[in-house]
């Protein structure tokens, strides 16, 4: 019966995953095909991004089977299940979510330092007519093996770094060396992968800091202000081109009796000829979209968008104020810099973390909840880097748009949510602490019976498992174990959760002082050639 039992939660955690699976496979397939350029197209960089985009979505959805999974080892009143009740057994479900992590994880290093760059290199030296395919490989490789050389520092530092207190002075250097392949040993490798995710997390942050936070506020507030009216830009477009027009003949007129233009003339001319090619291309992509149904369909859905906006915005900000709640309690609470800020259970009250552990008792609100809270984040990435682009510093290395998006620019897209996702955990973890080290499992405590004539008999009350808990009680996340490894990375992601919060607030500000955007935003740009119209045309 308890085999039976193990069978049957075991099934349902990874029904549920593998069904999320399918979901994400058909997302990214649509997501990379809509912003797919369709005369730069290529096969390899297509198959990359929709790969490396499903990785990152499947990474960000282990974290809900893994609450899942420790969760249902127990009943509500905090026993444990009959095929739980042994160690052994809950050893190995935790040790294959640990699989689970270590796969994805893995694959996701070798994206990010073999398999993207390489097919990015690729593509790069694609463009010269003259270098054939074998060479394109062999220089693809050249500056690939850069990336691979700095994978395997950091997997080497994470291997041998000692968690644990080293051997005394007066070991031999034979000991010394033994010690340092134990620790590498004794976690199977857990450390050293822990390590290179961890500093690939650091950039995931950088990435969170600048696109995620700025797509929680931009996302909600576009769907609330919409577009602009298309027969209004339409008027304004024709008058700006009779605008333009009529400044080109202004200066043509200067020439008509054989004399040339001066080069400030010239100059002029040139600018204003190419602003009037793209006033031009701007009408016809105007004129299409008021023809275009889903435009209209846009327009009868507006009440629905607004409703949705702000959804979102409440959403965003509940995020926000949890974030800072569980900050300010990790700055109060905790032992501070040296243990990395890290805090067992909730000193204050959390809302979301609160409202998690409501719903507990409906299966399945809270993990629906949590998936939510997963795909929104990567949804607010999703729109902040469509709406900022992908940026070096000051420079702007590639736009985001629909059907006009080089396949550089959606490998860099792609790495960048790979490294959004890792740290989308730890923004998890600090959202709700107390749900996400614990899940919904609660523990048995023995109190005084009340009552005068009770004596010394007791009564088993259940409490929410937090750090006062037996440790046999209570199963910790592997999710938890693998944010926490390192205290100093700890730190760094507490300090990153502030810049966090300063972020969204300035991105809300912009967000609210900017115009609707246009109903055509992103089409035509001034650096666009005329025959790309026929992505839109055709």
């Amino acid at each position: 019966m308890a085999a039976q039992s193990l069978l049957t939660e075991s099934v349902l955690g990874w029904s549920i995953f593998t069904i999320i699976l399918l979901v994400i496979l058909v997302f990214c397939w649509i997501y990379i095909r809509k912003f797919q350029s369709r005369r730069e197209s290529e096969v390899i960089s297509t198959i990359t991004a929709i790969c490396a985009l499903a990785i990152a979505l499947i990474t960000s959805a282990l974290l809900p089977v893994d609450i899942f999974l420790v969760s249902f080892m127990k009943y509500p009143n905090g026993t444990y299940k009959e095929w739980a009740a042994n160690n052994e057994t809950r050893g190995q479900i935790e040790d294959t979510v640990l699989y689970g992590y270590y796969t994805l994880y893995s694959i996701i290093l070798i994206c990010v330092f073999l398999w993207i760059p390489f097919v990015y290199f690729y593509y790069e030296e694609r463009d010269d007519n003259n270098v054939n395919k074998c060479s394109q490989v062999k220089n693809a490789l050249k500056y690939t093996i850069g990336f691979v050389i700095v994978c395997v520092a950091l997997l080497l530092i994470g291997a041998f770094v000692p968690l644990a207190a080293p051997p005394g002075q007066n070991s031999t250097q034979w000991e010394k060396v033994q010690y340092l392949f134990e620790e590498l040993g004794s976690s199977h490798g857990l450390p050293a992968l822990s390590f290179s995710i961890s500093s690939l997390t650091l950039i995931g942050m950088l990435a969170v800091i600048v696109y995620t936070a700025y797509g929680m506020s931009v996302m909600p507030l576009n769907l609330i202000k919409g577009t602009r009216s298309v027969k209004y830009e339409r008027l304004e477009n024709t008058e700006d081109i009779d605008d333009v027009e009529h400044q080109i003949e202004k200066l043509k007129s200067k020439c008509q009796d054989g004399r040339p233009l001066s080069s400030r003339d010239r100059n002029n001319l040139q600018e204003l000829e190419g602003k009037l090619q793209v006033l031009r291309r701007r009408g016809r992509h105007l004129e299409i979209a008021e023809r275009n149904c889903c435009t209209k369909v846009g327009s009868a859905l507006r009440p629905f968008k607004i409703l949705l906006g702000i959804f979102f915005i409440l959403v965003a900000l509940l995020f926000t104020i949890a974030l800072f709640i569980s900050n300010l309690d990790k700055a109060l609470h905790s032992a501070g810099i040296s243990s990395g800020f890290i805090i067992f259970g909730t000193n204050l009250t959390n809302p979301l973390n609160e409202l998690l552990l409501a719903l507990q008792p409906v299966f399945p609100l809270d993990y629906i909840l949590i998936t939510v809270i997963t795909v929104y984040f990567v949804l607010t990435s999703m729109a902040g880097i469509r709406n900022m682009g992908i940026w070096f510093f000051w420079i702007r290395l590639y736009k985001i748009r629909p059907k006009k998006t080089r396949p550089q620019a959606l490998l860099f897209l792609c790495m960048i949510l790979l490294l959004i996702v890792l740290h989308t955990s730890y923004m998890i973890y600090s959202l709700a602490p107390q749900y996400v080290m614990y899940g919904s499992q609660k523990y048995l405590v023995q109190m005084p019976s009340p009552g005068p004539t009770s004596g010394n008999t007791t009564i088993n009350t259940s409490r929410i498992c937090d750090a006062d808990a037996p440790e046999d009680q209570c199963t910790v996340t592997r999710s938890y174990l693998f944010l926490h490894k390192f205290w100093f990375f700890s730190t760094i992601y507490y300090f990153g959760n502030w810049a966090f919060i300063g972020a969204f607030l300035i991105g809300l500000v912009v967000s609210c002082c900017r115009g609707k955007k246009s109903v055509i935003e992103g089409e035509v740009e001034a650096d666009d050639s005329d025959f790309s119209d026929d992505e839109y045309v055709h």
